[in-house]
C-alpha cells in the first residue's frame, strides 16, 4: 500500500524565506517540515494500492482548472491559538475550486470527502509545548510575512513514507492544469 496525497508544490525559490522563517519558530516540542518539502495538500487520500495510481492520475488530468496565480502570505495556526496542533503559511488564488475539482474527479473512487478545506502549507506540527507564549509572540510576528506570489500550473500525486526522522515524500505522478 501507498500512503498518498495530492498537493501543490511551492516553487524552490520560496524555500530559503520558509527556512527563516521555521528557525523563528524552532522551539522545544514542535516538529518543523523540512523547507523543500513544504507543499499545498490539496487532498489527503491515506492508503491505496499500487495499481491505483494509473487510474487515480488518469482521473486527476480531468481536473477543469486554468493555472493561476497565488499568493503565498501570512503565518497561522489549526485549531486555534488556545491549543495549536499545526502552524502553517497561507495561501491565497483559485485554490477551492482547485479542491473542490480533484473532490469531483477522484468522487467514484470513494475517498472521504474534504469539506472543511482551507489552503495552507503546514510547516511544524505542535508536540508538546514547553513555551507557548514565546511561541505566540513569534507567530504574531510572522502573521502578515509576504513570501510572494508563484504561478500554480499543475498538481502532483504524492507517495508519503513516514520515518522516525520524518515523511520522505516522492512525486508519483505530475498533473498540468489546462
Amino acid at each position: 500500500m501507498l500512503r498518498t496525497f495530492i498537493a501543490v508544490e511551492l516553487p524552490e525559490r520560496f524555500v530559503p524565506e520558509i527556512k527563516k522563517i521555521e528557525s523563528m519558530l524552532d522551539t522545544q516540542g514542535i516538529k518543523l517540515v523540512e523547507p523543500k518539502q513544504v507543499h499545498i495538500t490539496l487532498k489527503f487520500l491515506g492508503d491505496i494500492s499500487e495499481d491505483k495510481v494509473e487510474p487515480i492520475a488518469s482521473a486527476l488530468s480531468q481536473v477543469s482548472c486554468k493555472p493561476f496565480g497565488a499568493r503565498i502570505k501570512g503565518v497561522g495556526v489549526f485549531p486555534k491559538l488556545a491549543y495549536i496542533k499545526v502552524i502553517w503559511l497561507g495561501a491565497e488564488g483559485n485554490f477551492e475550486a482547485l479542491h473542490s475539482e480533484v473532490e469531483r474527479v477522484l468522487s467514484p473512487f470513494r475517498f472521504e470527502k474534504d469539506d472543511r478545506f482551507s489552503p495552507h502549507a503546514t510547516l511544524a506540527r505542535v508536540k508538546q509545548l514547553r513555551d507557548k507564549a514565546n511561541l505566540l509572540e513569534r507567530i504574531k510576528e510572522l502573521e502578515d510575512i509576504d513570501l510572494g506570489t508563484m504561478n500554480v500550473e499543475s498538481i502532483t500525486l504524492k507517495k508519503s513514507t513516514l520515518t522516525p526522522q520524518g515523511p520522505i515524500y516522492e512525486t508519483l505522478r505530475e498533473i498540468k492544469l489546462a
